[in-house]
């Protein structure tokens, strides 16, 4: 690895950041918020900008990235965007203990919507502003962005596009990995302001509606009330935020090409009828096992039903119901959808319907030559065969993710009231999700977490969005070698 041009595109990343910061503080002089909540902004957005020109005047110079330098990058890039992202929380005195606000900070960026915070509704407009941003940002990855608007990361970029990006296939729309990326970001602005507008349209206000709508498309969770949008109470509000939940879970080169004119490009994906039915299969299944026991109609039921397995599939985290009074089957269906996700290639997390499907059709495989051992089979999708280098791959992933998930679990047992926190606090934020069962349920929070158990739910988010090997890669000895 070498140091010098890791630390010059992680300055540009820091740059990027603090003139993002400096926007939430135009917005904290615009809505009227005063003393500490405008002027904490103000000097962590002067920080952060600060600090990354520092960096950049010592680092500066031709950059040539190589596989490890990439890996580098994301990971120390991740980390360094949660320790200054951490900074308007503290300067505005909003969160005092430095843990608590880097755990925040990381369940924005890695868009899993975990929160310590309370009584949202009473916090400074422009820092809420700038925990909704974080979304924004880490939900295409801010990197990603960094490759899009710095023309000399033409080549090297690929290196940042491969670690950052989440599942097991990168697609490319096309040879130029910068023109990829301005593509998918395009993609990505363009669904967030017509969500926007759609959520202004539904009543919401335009700081509401740009903060459900970064929180949404990034599939993070982190909403401007603290009842979450149960608060508006609106089924056009639920509709509208569904809709976009869903899309924002689909792989965003489909998206792109729905915005192509292409539509039918969704049901000739295999990923993606597998995540449709999935999805669908879910929703009816709560819908029936929560009427009568839970809502008196179908209705109140579809709606609820709808809304939750949407936010949890995709990983968004969004709430309108205590889905900790469920019957205990749709409990375990929502546990499940924490862990099947969203599509590679979107910005949901979890273990990615890909991988599921792929691992499925393995194991149908297994039993068929169990039954006929001479049988020459080969796993398909989309009618193309699947070299056996990617099953393995994908098998190995799993394997890892659930013996993080099992040790994450026992470890977390020290810092949490009961097994059903521990085990829900794990795969909530090792799968981007926010919200679990009993202690973090969907009306609680992360804040009577003591510190250890934050840092190594921190870790756990990390992990998940950077889907554990790039993270690993980076702690191995052998990659400090030359």
């Amino acid at each position: 690895m070498n140091p010098r041009p890791v630390l010059y595109l992680i300055s540009f990343m820091l740059i990027v950041l603090g003139a993002a910061i400096g926007l939430c503080t135009g917005v904290a002089w615009g809505m009227d918020d005063t003393g500490a909540g405008l002027w904490g902004m103000a000097a962590a957005a002067a920080v952060v900008v600060v600090s990354g020109t520092i960096m950049l005047l010592l680092t500066r110079g031709p950059v040539t990235l190589s596989r490890k330098d990439g890996f580098a990058i994301v990971t120390f890039g991740w980390v360094a965007a949660a320790l200054f992202g951490a900074l308007p929380y503290l300067f505005t005195g909003v969160i005092t203990d430095p843990v608590a606000a880097i755990f925040e900070t990381m369940s924005g960026f890695t868009t899993t919507g975990a929160s310590v915070l309370t009584d949202l509704e009473s916090l400074p407009r422009g820092l809420m502003f700038w925990r909704a941003m974080t979304h924004f940002f880490g939900g295409m990855g801010v990197l990603v962005l960094c490759v899009a608007i710095l023309p000399f990361l033409g080549v090297g970029g690929m290196q940042i596009y491969r670690a950052e990006m989440p599942g097991p296939s990168k697609d490319r729309l096309t040879p130029r990995i910068a023109t990829t990326a301005k593509l998918l970001w395009g993609v990505y602005v363009m669904m967030c302001l017509t969500e926007a507008v759609l959520l202004r349209f539904g009543g919401m206000d335009w700081y509401d509606s740009f903060c459900h709508t970064f929180a949404t498309m990034a599939t993070g969770g982190f909403s401007t009330r603290t009842a979450s949008v149960a608060a508006f109470d609106s089924v056009y509000i639920e509709v509208v935020i569904t809709i976009f939940m869903f899309l924002a879970g689909a792989n965003f080169a489909l998206n792109y090409r729905l915005l192509r004119g292409q539509p039918i490009a969704y049901f000739r994906d295999p990923e993606f009828r597998f995540y449709l039915g999935t999805w669908l299969l879910a929703c009816l299944l709560i819908t029936v096992n929560i009427h009568g026991a839970n809502y008196a109609t179908w209705g109140s039921s579809l709606r609820a039903a709808f809304f939750q397995a949407t936010s949890v599939m995709t990983t968004t985290g969004f709430v309108t119901a205590d889905f900790d009074l469920w019957p205990s089957a749709s409990k375990v269906v929502m546990i499940l959808l924490m862990f099947v996700g969203g599509c590679a290639g979107s910005t949901g997390g979890g273990i990615k319907n890909i991988r599921i499907l792929l691992l499925l059709k393995k194991t149908v495989k297994e039993i068929r030559l169990f039954m006929q051992p001479k049988a020459v089979l080969s796993i398909k999708l989309g009618g193309k065969p699947v070299p056996a280098t990617a099953v393995s791959n994908v098998a190995a992933f799993f394997i890892v993710f659930v013996l993080i998930f099992a040790l994450g679990t026992l470890v977390m047992t020290f810092y949490t009231p009961d097994l059903q926190t521990a085990l829900s606090s794990v795969i909530a934020t090792l799968g981007n999700i926010g919200p679990g069962l009993g202690g973090v349920g969907a009306i609680q929070n992360y804040a009577d977490i003591p510190a250890p158990g934050k840092g190594c739910l921190t870790l756990f988010m990390l992990l998940g969005r950077l889907e554990l090997y790039t993270v690993f890669i980076v702690l191995l000895p052998s990659f400090w070698h030359k």
